[in-house]
């Protein structure tokens, strides 16, 4: 099984407590990413941490920042975690771009450090999707599922991703 590559850009997924300012801060060093991969018994992946931002905070440039990451990536699969808030937007972006790589954004919204479970599961799905999948594309893994980024989206009202036909 080939190496896959995780790139960190932080996100709710990320988020620790910090107890001087009493906020929830991105860990910069995805603690939760090499948590989760050390108990799934992953061991064949390359992290990369970069931005370090809730994704309402991403910028054009911090995009272009992941594009060119990725594009000097020679693995042709990738994993992003990501906000949730604005993964549609990176997804968009990153489209109109990449043609020759699986990308899965995926991310949670709770933070790990709180309630393991979504960010453990939805890393987990995003994992096992790219060790058998064949198709180039953009992919977003979010509450049990994993589909083109145009097909599943955040409904906000309910607080959960969806699959839109």
């Amino acid at each position: 099984m080939k190496k896959i590559t995780i790139i960190s850009t932080g996100g709710t997924f990320n988020k620790i407590y910090n107890p001087i300012t009493g906020n929830l801060d991105i860990d910069k060093e995805s603690n939760s990413i090499k948590t989760i991969l050390k108990s799934i018994k992953v061991d064949n992946y390359n992290l990369i941490n970069i931005i370090n931002k809730d994704s309402l905070n991403i910028t054009k440039k911090d995009r272009k920042e992941l594009l060119n990451v990725i594009k000097k990536i020679k693995n042709e699969k990738i994993i992003i975690i990501h906000g949730t808030d604005t993964i549609d937007k990176t997804a968009l972006f990153l489209d109109k771009y990449l043609k020759t790589k699986t990308i899965i954004l995926t991310g949670a919204m709770i933070p790990f450090s709180i309630d393991p479970i979504e960010a453990t599961s939805n890393l987990s799905l995003a994992l096992g999707y790219l060790n058998h999948n064949t198709k180039n594309g953009i992919f977003i893994s979010m509450h049990s599922f994993v589909k083109p980024y145009k097909k599943l989206v955040k409904n906000r009202s309910l607080g959960i991703f969806q699959c839109q036909a």
